[in-house]
């Protein structure tokens, strides 16, 4: 049986788990080979204290082990700054990613998210998925973040409107228990990135689709 060999990119550390987390349990669960990309490093920004930098180190290993993520890369982006980068250094590093792993399933932020750094990773992953330049990826899909997907103020900003939906009712409550290892980015309702608003997300997209729970994304390519 062919398995998917499946690149999950988050912008930082929190948001495969907070767009796709129960998705990426389907897929480990089926015996997928699941590639986690962080595009940003927490240690390079301005005053951040030792202390907090081993926490969210601790943090990101230990949800890398929970998942059991066939391999972690870390790119070396300063957050909140990928919009000043040059936007072909950054194709360059995911395309290194890429030319490693070949994956055939790409997983990547919105475009309209509230926070540049998605806006930014979802352009440079969407220019390496072109077929002449990755014959192997066969599928992108698009996830929501809570906390930013719903936060863009612009009107000229298209509203997420998807068109594929997971059944993750088996897979909320270690989605949820995952979420609980970052510490340091979740809070308490109605602060957006909480359990209680994770899991309420989750019952709409499951109200929407006929399931219990749920996480919703746009197919943006699909090759068959």
């Amino acid at each position: 049986m062919i398995r998917s060999n499946v690149l999950v990119i988050a912008p930082h550390p929190d948001d495969e788990t907070l767009g796709c987390g129960g998705t990426i349990l389907k897929h480990i669960g089926k015996k997928d080979q699941v590639h986690w990309l962080i595009m940003t490093n927490f240690e390079l920004l301005k005053n951040i204290k030792k202390k907090l930098i081993i926490k969210k180190n601790k943090e990101i290993l230990q949800v890398k082990k929970s998942y059991n993520f066939k391999s972690l890369t870390r790119l070396n982006f300063e957050p909140a700054k990928l919009d000043l980068i040059p936007k072909k250094s950054i194709i360059e590093e995911i395309q290194k990613v890429v030319n490693k792993l070949k994956p055939n399933i790409l997983y990547i932020p919105y475009a309209g998210d509230a926070h540049s750094d998605h806006k930014i990773t979802f352009e440079a992953s969407c220019a390496i998925s072109k077929s002449f330049r990755n014959k192997s990826i066969k599928k992108v899909i698009v996830y929501e973040t809570p906390s930013e997907t719903d936060f863009n103020l612009n009107p000229k900003v298209k509203n997420f409107k998807p068109n594929l939906w997971v059944d993750i009712t088996k897979q909320i409550s270690k989605k949820l228990n995952i979420l609980k290892k970052y510490q340091s980015e979740i809070g308490k309702h109605p602060f957006p990135r909480s359990l209680e608003n994770i899991k309420s997300y989750a019952k709409i997209r499951g109200s929407v689709s006929g399931h219990k729970f749920a996480e919703s994304f746009q197919i943006i390519k699909e090759i068959l």
